[in-house]
């Protein structure tokens, strides 16, 4: 198949989140084509389910589907998302918690303002350089409010959200069914290849093969076409992110809902608390390296002060990397068959989303030859690496030392591609940091703010001069004004608890 005109059959092997998502895109894409898309899930194959956030793209996926926020969040037992705040990863005194922001329009006013102190704070000015104090998404959280302003208010916010992955697999299987995608429940258990090295069917348990031209791999970490099939060579990350297991355990929840996620520094990785309509996700993210399971586990437990808990644990092993192409021959992997980020800034979502959207761009210009692929490869492989890298920079700028774990993350620079090493480079000689995103073509991974927040947050500066009275004095007034802005702006989002109760009431 050297074009889009030949394509007649699309299968989707494996559901869950990636196999509806990428049906839902591709159904949206082909719908006048006349293309049919059939999805096979296995009856015995379980779905991860922990990962319960998202980055804003979500919004942007349920948008250009025209699905409303009131039909699929009360399905979906899903909360709304501000930002990030980061627990216990600075031992720096002043920054031991910092937020890492969604944007809003009102950051065109106040984010010039916090660059303009985190370069004279980097020139060693006593300056207020923390994050918190100039982003509205941080006051909605601090005041538990959604981020969803009144029609009187004219600046809108950006937001992701939070909800439940196995819910959401569900809805989406709906959806997708409504808009003429086929199921089959059917164990696929291998393909066989045509003389081209093309997978030419998929066989089922019961003895079916089931041919198609092309086939979309959500298979998750078995990987049963891009790898076992296809042997498609896989890029590791393992050298720069250690963590490789995770142990998630809910917890009850009760009073107001705060619209953001939290990301706890532990002994040997770091701990998520993520609010749902009617449950916390917690879990602990860490390495195998430096603990084993049970002792994750316990480690969790008395986080949460659940020692003696009766609730059952979930243990989870992560495959971190990427494959060397995820467009090989005629097949697209999509989700943890392609590659897997530990679940830091919440990119299983986003990545699997901007696999299939970027692919839709492919098939809309009717190109299936050797050098569209290659195009393909490269800028999805852009992707995962750049996010890679903003998520290894969390742990380069710990300035934690209690346990081996976190003395190994952040030793020495030659864990860093070169890209973050001219990203510190640049942040530690005070240049523009926005400029070098430019010149590296990183803004279309993470926004220069969301660098700022994480290299101020962490409390990357040098030592700071004694600061005048007058100074000190100045410093105080304009960091009050600027949360009586912030205050004055969140006046016109309503609360969180009590927008996603309406909902329900709809």
């Amino acid at each position: 198949m050297k074009n889009a005109s030949e394509l007649k059959d699309i299968v989707i092997v494996g559901g869950g989140s990636a196999g509806w998502m990428s049906a839902m895109i591709l159904a949206d894409t082909l719908a006048a084509k006349g293309v049919t898309i059939t999805v096979l899930e296995s009856p015995t194959v379980g779905v991860i389910g922990v990962g319960e956030g998202s980055t804003p793209a979500l919004k942007r996926f349920f948008d250009s589907l025209n699905i409303a926020e009131s039909e699929w969040m009360p399905q979906c037992n899903a909360t709304f998302k501000s930002g990030i705040t980061f627990d216990g990863w600075s031992t720096k005194p002043g920054f031991g918690s910092y937020f890492h922001q969604f944007s809003t329009m009102v950051d065109k006013l106040t984010q010039p303002v916090f660059i303009s102190n985190v370069h004279a704070r980097l020139q060693g000015g006593d300056v207020d350089a923390r994050p918190d104090d100039y982003f509205l998404s941080r006051m909605l959280v601090e005041n538990k409010l959604a981020p969803l302003a009144g029609e009187s208010f004219p600046f809108t916010a950006t937001y992701g959200y939070h909800f439940d992955a196995a819910l959401l697999g569900k809805f989406l299987h709906k959806k997708a069914l409504e808009r003429g995608v086929r199921y089959r429940v059917c164990h696929v258990t291998h393909a066989t290849q045509d003389a081209d090295g093309n997978i030419a069917a998929v066989h089922t348990s019961d003895g079916e093969a089931v041919a198609a031209d092309l086939f979309i791999d959500c298979s998750g970490f078995s990987a049963l076409l891009i790898d076992k099939t296809l042997k498609t060579p896989f890029v590791s990350y393992s050298d720069v992110l250690f963590n490789d297991a995770a142990v998630a355990l809910p917890t009850p929840l009760d009073g107001p809902i705060a619209p953001q996620t939290v990301s706890t520094a532990m002994k040997y990785g770091w701990a998520w608390q993520i609010p749902l309509t009617n449950r916390y996700g917690n879990g602990y993210v860490y390495s195998t390296r430096y603990c084993d399971a049970d002792q994750a586990e316990t480690e969790l437990r008395h986080k949460l002060g659940q020692l003696d808990g009766s609730t059952p644990a979930r243990h989870l092993k992560m495959k971190i990397g990427r494959v060397a192409q995820h467009w090989s021959k005629n097949c697209v992997a999509v989700g943890l068959s392609q590659g897997f980020l530990e679940p830091l800034e919440a990119t299983a979502l986003y990545l699997t989303q901007m696999t299939v959207a970027i692919f839709a761009l492919f098939l809309d210009k009717g190109d299936f030859s050797e050098p569209a692929r290659h195009a393909y490869n490269q800028e999805v492989n852009g992707f995962f690496d750049g996010h890679r890298d903003y998520i290894v920079a969390h742990f380069k700028t710990s300035s934690r030392t209690d346990t081996v774990y976190w003395r190994d993350n952040a030793s020495e620079l030659g864990g860093m591609s070169d890209c973050l090493k001219g990203i510190f480079g640049t942040w530690l000689q005070a240049k523009d940091l926005s400029a070098e995103l430019v010149r590296q073509d990183l803004e279309r991974y993470y926004p220069v703010g969301s660098w700022y927040a994480l290299m101020a947050g962490m409390g990357v500066f040098p030592a700071a001069r004694v600061a005048s009275a007058q100074e000190a004095s100045g410093h105080a007034e304009q960091r009050a004004q600027m949360r009586e802005f912030l205050r004055r702006c969140a006046l016109n989002f309503r609360d969180h608890k009590l927008v996603l109760q309406e909902m329900v009431g709809r």
